[in-house]
């Protein structure tokens, strides 16, 4: 996680050996690069999401609308 908030908050910092704790820790290349995309999808959506001020509902909201995705799918 620390990996992420850095390639987040400071992406032309991030090195070759910020890598390493996580190879050390047994994660594999694959999830390494895995996790990288989902960090910059979300990311690139968060970005959109601000630059447009999107309304961000409630956790009270979300809870309410869960079942909703389910059903329709949207997992």
């Amino acid at each position: 996680m620390g990996f992420l908030e850095k390639l987040t908050l400071t992406p032309g910092e991030i090195r070759r050996d910020d890598i390493a704790p996580m190879r050390k820790a047994g994660v594999s290349d694959k999830a390494i690069e895995d996790a990288i995309y989902v960090c910059t999808y979300f990311n690139i959506i968060d970005r959109i999401a601000d630059s447009l001020d999107f309304e961000v509902l409630s956790s009270e909201t979300f809870a309410q609308r869960a079942g909703n995705f389910l059903r329709e799918g949207y997992l």
